[in-house]
């Protein structure tokens, strides 16, 4: 289960000590300006990885040389490379991390609450007089080869195509927030009007089980019962747009959609506000926290924003992970 938010003052890093390590994306959306400024800072260490293969050993020589930060410069998909890079390094124990805002969409740092344009100086800063936010990431791991994944936000079903979308929506200059929204409203907007034919309310043939005990997720009677239409699930507590898809739910939470109805796509907007109800439920809207997913999906799957293979995964929470903010 996930942790909650944590104010907790940071001591002073050594003197002469290597502070804070920089990954740094050069493809990223804001990284245009900052790498030329980042070598003349002191006490920082810059690695610039040109394929993810890259990432384990720049996360290797950081270990070696001490930083107590590392600071991730990027968007969400960033994060999860360096997340998944540093799982058989770090295990458990890993350094602070801060995450420097360059992406496209950047929905863990809505959750976190660091400025948009945050630099290297202020994560310096905050070491020794910030806060740290405590969030355990998502773990997905493969149950039919070897491979993990870590990132903060997995989707399923629709949520692939909104996803197609949303870059659709970046090429036209929205981002953040602004593509979310955007991209929410033309999804429910095809799903009311359209016929199950289409992309947005197919849905996607899928089993899904929670708990050590594999529990059948319930399914109610509307559409094909081999199928679901959407499935989310994230450990961030805020969403861009001031989204609330799992109501109060905390830790590693799971919301599911069985079919369109368009009586509950209706409501679309007070369920993404937070709204709750027994009769969610009893129309195909399932909500919970659990601390195991197990999904098998016929078709991919987004994890912070890229897409992975079909196939039978489970999500667990994985290691508590402390970010450093103002």
């Amino acid at each position: 289960m996930g942790l909650p938010n944590a104010s907790i003052h940071l001591a002073p890093a050594a003197e002469g000590q290597a502070v804070v390590g920089v990954v740094f994306n050069p493809r990223s959306h804001r990284n245009a300006k900052l790498h030329e400024r980042l070598a003349a800072l002191p006490g920082v260490h810059v690695a610039t990885p040109e394929k993810r293969a890259d990432l384990r050993p720049a996360l290797e020589e950081f270990r070696a040389k001490g930083v107590q930060c590392i600071a991730i410069s990027g968007g969400d998909g960033t994060v999860r490379d360096v997340l998944t890079a540093g799982l058989p390094l770090f295990g458990d124990e890993w350094p602070a991390l801060a995450v420097l805002p360059a992406g496209k969409t950047n929905a863990l740092n809505v959750d976190l609450g660091a400025p948009k344009h945050w630099t290297v100086s202020g994560v310096i800063d905050a070491l020794s007089s910030g806060r740290r936010v405590i969030r355990r990431p998502l773990v997905v791991r493969d149950l039919e080869g070897s491979g993990e994944l870590a990132g903060f936000v997995f989707g399923a079903g629709v949520f692939t195509t909104a996803i197609a979308a949303g870059q659709d929506a970046h090429r036209l200059g929205a981002f953040d927030s602004l593509a979310v929204a955007a991209t929410a409203g033309w999804g429910v907007i095809q799903a009311l009007f359209g016929t199950d034919r289409n992309v947005w309310r197919r849905g996607v043939e899928m089993a899904i089980r929670t708990g050590g005990a594999r529990t059948d997720l319930p399914r109610t009677r509307w559409g094909d019962p081999a199928r679901r239409m959407f499935v989310l699930a994230a450990t961030l507590e805020r969403f861009p747009a001031g989204a609330k898809p799992f109501a109060a739910l905390e830790g590693l939470k799971l919301v599911v959609l069985d079919h369109p109805r368009r009586r509950v796509l209706a409501t679309i907007p007070g369920i993404a506000a937070g709204w709750d109800s027994e009769w969610l439920a009893s129309n195909g809207v399932h909500r919970c926290a659990t601390d195991r997913i197990e999904i098998n999906l016929a078709d991919r799957f987004i994890l912070d924003g890229e897409a992975f293979p079909a196939g039978h995964y489970e999500i667990v929470p994985g290691p508590a992970l402390s970010f450093v903010v103002p």
